[in-house]
């Protein structure tokens, strides 16, 4: 069973894009004070394609690279089955996250900017309530955040382009994260600067699951290690396009905007893995 190396720059470069990834949650917050129509189409595209990428990248290259790990270790036949076993206990994994936490906190139940505003609008007298929404919300995209950035985290490990193009997909995903946080925030307070920074504070969570979850691993990483991890991060990717991302974008959009933009992202990940081959 051999064991895994990597080098610092390639740490360096995992932590910055599951930096990038996390801190992309402010951006939502800007949506947020700035939505239009235009926006929520374009929005809907942009998710759409987010989960072009994610589904693609899963079933073609991660988990691919995680069965030819597993293989070092343990042969082809078995390596198939382990694969796959990973592949659903990482579906698992992130399906109880989501599970457990309580609807109206959990970003992930759809509710768009103009749904969010009526409710605010509505209910102005209870900025209280309407502050312990958001930070219930920042709380629940953290718990979220956790096992994604450990994703992007060892996907660039693996292969640092990989890292690339999932951190890029997991960013759009976190855009309406953002907007979930900062709408009943700045509702709530009047201050578009506290709404920003608990947005950006709770991307943070990115990051940290991805550190605290290799240095809690790191001792123990070899093939046998990495190809479960990888085929779990196939798993999770495929339940957060399929949960989240296509919900999330047929709500802000019209359908077909969305799977156009599926398509487009399936294109684009086809090509740039099809280029670096």
């Amino acid at each position: 069973m051999q064991e895994i190396g990597v080098d610092t720059s390639t740490l360096l470069l995992a932590f910055g894009l599951t930096l990038f990834a996390g801190l992309s949650t402010g951006v939502g917050s800007i949506v947020a004070f700035f939505s239009s129509d235009q926006n929520h189409r374009f929005l809907s595209g942009a998710l759409g394609f987010s989960a072009g990428v994610m589904l693609y990248v899963s079933m073609v290259e991660i988990f691919g690279k995680a069965q030819d790990s597993l293989a070092v270790s343990v042969g082809e036949p078995r390596a198939l089955h382990l694969a796959t076993l990973a592949f659903f206990v990482g579906i698992a994994l992130i399906a109880i996250i989501d599970r457990f936490i309580p609807t109206m906190q959990n970003p992930h139940e759809v509710r768009g900017i103009d749904e969010i505003a009526d409710e605010t609008e509505a209910e102005l007298k209870k900025r209280r309530n309407l502050l312990r929404m958001g930070l219930f919300s920042a709380l629940a995209i953290a718990l979220h955040n956790f096992p994604e950035g450990l994703a992007t985290f060892i996907a660039t490990l693996e292969d640092p382009a990989l890292g690339v193009s999932i951190a890029i997909a997991i960013a759009i995903h976190n855009v309406p994260e953002g907007i979930a946080v900062s709408v009943p925030i700045y509702h709530a307070t009047g201050s578009r600067r506290k709404a920003l920074r608990l947005s950006f504070l709770s991307g943070l969570a990115e990051p940290v699951g991805a550190v605290i979850g290799y240095l809690l691993l790191s001792p123990f990483m070899n093939d046998m290690v990495f190809g479960l991890l990888f085929a779990g991060v196939a798993g999770i990717m495929v339940f957060i396009s399929l949960d989240e991302l296509l919900p999330t974008a047929e709500h802000y959009g019209e359908h077909h905007i969305t799977i156009y933009g599926l398509i487009a992202g399936m294109v684009v990940m086809a090509l740039s893995i099809v280029m670096m081959a």
